[in-house]
């Protein structure tokens, strides 16, 4: 679905209409997965990549098995999950419960990352850039809740927000 014809059924989208650059490269940033190794983003270079902010026990949670079709189906873009537990306590397991969580009753195989803060003051660096800005050149929204979506394209700009509302499925590549 193009991003005019989620606009035009009510779901609010945001896009970067600026021309404002990102004062932090989103390629200097890292994050630590689920089983404690640190990845450098530098990695992901020329693949567009979709941030998902996760959580097991919402009404979202089905995404999972979206995400992972989107995956699976399109090696161009580059999943990246973020367990949280900020909206409704709807992620309260331990990083190795959310894994076998997702990979018993999901087949998830896209990038898992440590459990930990989407939003607040002790939000983790790449969601600091997400929703920043002076960092990211345009967005200062953070995840409203759980599966709230971040386009980033292939160099590393961030190109539009999705709410939880929107199957990944339906995200314009």
């Amino acid at each position: 679905m193009k991003i005019s014809k989620l606009t035009s059924i009510g779901i609010n989208i945001k896009a970067n209409k600026s021309n404002k650059k990102a004062s932090v490269n989103f390629y200097s940033l890292n994050a630590i997965t689920n089983t404690g190794k640190e990845i450098q983003f530098e990695k992901y270079r020329n693949k567009k990549i979709l941030i998902v902010n996760l959580a097991s026990q919402c009404g979202y949670t089905p995404q999972y098995a979206e995400l992972e079709q989107l995956h699976q189906q399109n090696k161009n873009i580059i999943i990246l999950g973020f367990p949280s537990n900020n909206f409704g306590a709807q992620e309260p397991g331990s990083d190795e419960e959310i894994a076998l969580f997702c990979k018993v009753n999901y087949g998830v195989t896209f990038h898992l990352f440590k459990k930990d803060d989407v939003s607040g003051k002790n939000k983790q660096p790449v969601y600091q850039w997400l929703s920043d800005e002076t960092k990211n050149g345009w967005n200062n929204e953070e995840p409203k809740w759980n599966f709230y979506k971040y386009l980033v394209d292939e160099n590393g700009n961030l190109l539009n927000v999705f709410p939880s509302s929107v199957s990944p499925l339906d995200i314009p590549l």
